[in-house]
């Protein structure tokens, strides 16, 4: 990768919700013009309405991205994916970069399917790519330099926050900010039937509830303060907090949360393509 304007040609295969949310953060931010990014799809009728909504060059031949661009990012289903990069196997070399989406698709099962020097960067991002919020992992395969990783975390820069990590963390990593989203949904959802309960309407509950989550966040990540220090500040003697969180703590909600993230760890393992047999 020596030529730095072909590192800006980025194809993303697979164009469903999530390269459709990464494309237009890329565009939104500057980070890639709109001839420097290719979408694959698998019907006509997706490719012409991406085309047609940001101005990216669309396609339904994955080799034909393959040959286009040096980063291709590879967003297609865990079931969908060997047939993609076999597709996909006859224009790449050691001159491109392969970034993998697939959940639970470890860099060992692409560098399978792939030519012996072609380096793959694995990535477990999640939904608030959408809003550009993502909280985005990157791990290099075996053949990936610092120079490889480093183009990820630059795409992945412009639609959130990216952190580096050994490709052994991945599956946790899947069980907490991957499958995270969906735990505080849950949690906002029952929060407004409680406000429900309790005599209010369903707007005003969402309204409520969306912004508490929201400056709740905001405090947790600009103040540095502990959770638990946080927590104290709101939980005032005899009050009515920490009735709630003696009930929460009786019905053994933090306990649950263990168990829980645990148990999508395990599964996530389970998962797991890549033939490591030493794991």
């Amino acid at each position: 990768m020596t030529d730095q304007m072909t590192d800006r040609k980025v194809a993303l295969l697979g164009g469903g919700k999530m390269a459709e949310a990464l494309m237009a953060g890329l565009i939104r931010s500057g980070g890639r013009s709109v001839d420097e990014i290719m979408v694959t799809c698998r019907r006509e009728e997706r490719a012409r309405e991406l085309a047609g909504k940001y101005g990216v060059s669309a396609s339904l031949d994955n080799a034909e991205a393959a040959r286009w661009a040096n980063v291709l990012v590879l967003m297609a289903k865990p079931q969908d994916m060997e047939v993609m990069l076999e597709q996909i196997r006859g224009d790449v070399t050691a001159d491109d970069l392969v970034i993998s989406f697939a959940a639970g698709m470890r860099t060992s099962f692409a560098e399978k399917h792939l030519p012996d020097d072609v380096p793959v960067v694995r990535v477990m991002s999640n939904v608030p790519v959408m809003v550009d919020e993502a909280m985005s992992v990157v791990s290099p395969g075996s053949r990936a330099e610092d120079k490889h990783v480093a183009i990820a975390e630059e795409l992945l820069g412009y639609v959130g926050k990216v952190l580096r990590l050994p490709e052994v963390h991945l599956d946790a990593v899947t069980a907490t900010s991957g499958s995270g989203p969906a735990y505080f949904f849950l949690l906002a959802e029952a929060m407004i039937e409680a406000c429900i309960l309790l005599g209010l309407s369903r707007d005003v509950a969402t309204e409520l509830i969306i912004q508490t989550m929201l400056g709740s966040a905001k405090m947790l990540r600009d103040t540095g303060k502990h959770p638990v220090e946080l927590r104290e500040m709101v939980t005032s003697p005899g009050g009515t907090t920490i009735a709630a969180i003696r009930h929460l703590e009786e019905a053994g909600v933090r306990a649950a949360f263990l168990n829980a993230i645990d148990a999508a760890r395990h599964r996530s393992a389970e998962l797991a393509q890549g033939g490591d047999e030493d794991e």
